[in-house]
């Protein structure tokens, strides 16, 4: 809707919304500004945002440590020990065969 529009019909547009019946899209000039939901959904909105952050956090706190390595460097690295690991799985698996 446009920003006049919810302007105009705002009692009407927060009844719709309280009842579950829209989720209004405020337009200014054809571009979306705002949006306006049941406060339920913010709070479930405020959850997403607060996952995200933690989220965020944890990449960032893994990066840390790797930061000014080159990208290169850091992939040959993670490959030698992918393959370290499929060779002791493997030699697991053999030893488990062998004992059978």
């Amino acid at each position: 809707m446009k920003a006049s529009e919810v302007r105009q019909n705002f009692s009407s547009v927060i009844n719709r919304v309280a009842r579950d019946e829209a989720r209004v899209i405020v337009e200014k000039s054809g571009v979306p500004v705002a949006v306006i939901v049941p406060a339920r959904e913010l709070r479930w909105l405020e959850e997403i945002d607060a996952d995200l952050a933690e989220r965020r956090r944890i990449v960032e706190a893994m990066r840390a440590p790797f930061r000014g390595i080159p990208a290169e460097e850091i992939e040959r690295e993670a490959e030698k020990a992918w393959a370290e690991v499929r060779a002791e799985m493997r030699a697991e698996r053999e030893q488990a065969a062998s004992v059978q």
